[in-house]
């Protein structure tokens, strides 16, 4: 029965309808409270259920095997020395667990969410000066399942000043609704995280993107979650230093982190579309 629902849900056209043809918000604030319920068995009961139709979850590589709420699940940590990282000093390592979207050169201003589907970057990064520093850069998508770990860390050294918060909706950001909705990373909520290096000349940012059921990112730095119910400042002060490998936040559930790095970084050989990538592998180098 779980086999015939599941492939049901797979065809494109019926889960495009199924996670975005709802009320997208209030289906989101709602998984937000169910997730967060302090119940041991009700939480064994919806990870028996969530494997059906995640047949991918992994829970072997987490620090704990046993979580109070679904959203500890969600947001488990891994045993020490589960993601080896990459510390060669040239190297920008993948910030969080993904399966690579699409990635390449900027053309000009231009990014592509999929083939076929351009966004400025005006239209996602509002800070002219930030928009300056990618022309002709870098971009990467970087998609994290629900069954993935959820926590992102620093792909390079790095200091944040500020992250600014960006309201907005909550498509999926999955590949059925990439190509079907146009410039849906500019739509969805999301924060722009600028990476200070210490080398002025390479710029990094990484713009983490909230989705339908998620919708909630939690950023160490701050000391309260951006979410739906969030109604503060945008431009949230942040004075925070991390070396490479250090964990900076996580998501609440499964969602994707843009990652765009100046014209003087390449990818590393193995980056391909749909290329399965672990949080502390080789992502680019510098050049």
């Amino acid at each position: 029965m779980f086999n015939i629902v599941r492939k049901f849900t797979q065809h494109e056209q019926i889960n495009f309808l199924l996670t975005n043809r709802i009320p997208r918000k209030a289906l989101t604030q709602w998984m937000g409270w169910y997730s967060g319920i302090q119940s041991p068995w009700l939480t064994k009961l919806n990870i028996f259920i969530w494997r059906f139709f995640a047949n991918d979850l992994d829970l072997s590589e987490a620090k704990k095997q046993s979580f109070p709420s679904l959203q500890a699940c969600f947001t488990r940590e891994l045993k020490d020395g589960a993601r080896p990282l990459d510390m060669r000093e040239e190297v920008v390592m993948s910030p969080c667990d993904a399966i690579v979207g699409q990635f390449g050169d900027i053309e000009g201003s231009t990014v592509y969410q999929a083939k076929g589907f351009p966004y400025e970057l005006s239209e996602l990064i509002p800070d002219a000066d930030l928009q300056a520093k990618y022309r002709n850069g870098k971009y990467i998508t970087l998609r994290l399942t629900s069954s993935m770990y959820h926590r992102f860390h620093a792909p390079v050294a790095c200091e944040i000043k500020e992250i600014n918060y960006i309201s907005g909706d909550t498509w999926n950001v999955n590949p059925v609704a990439l190509k079907r909705v146009e410039k849906l990373y500019c739509r969805n909520e999301r924060a722009v995280v600028d990476l200070k290096l210490s080398d002025a000349t390479r710029h990094i940012t990484l713009v983490p993107v909230a989705a339908v059921l998620v919708a909630s990112m939690r950023f160490l730095c701050l000391d309260f979650d951006l979410n739906l119910q969030y109604r503060g400042e945008n431009h949230l002060p942040c004075d925070a230093s991390y070396q490479k490998g250090d964990e900076m936040g996580y998501f609440q559930h499964g969602s994707t982190i843009i990652l765009f790095a100046s014209a003087n970084f390449v990818f590393h050989e193995s980056i391909s579309i749909g290329h399965r990538i672990k949080m502390g592998e080789p992502l680019m180098f510098a050049v």
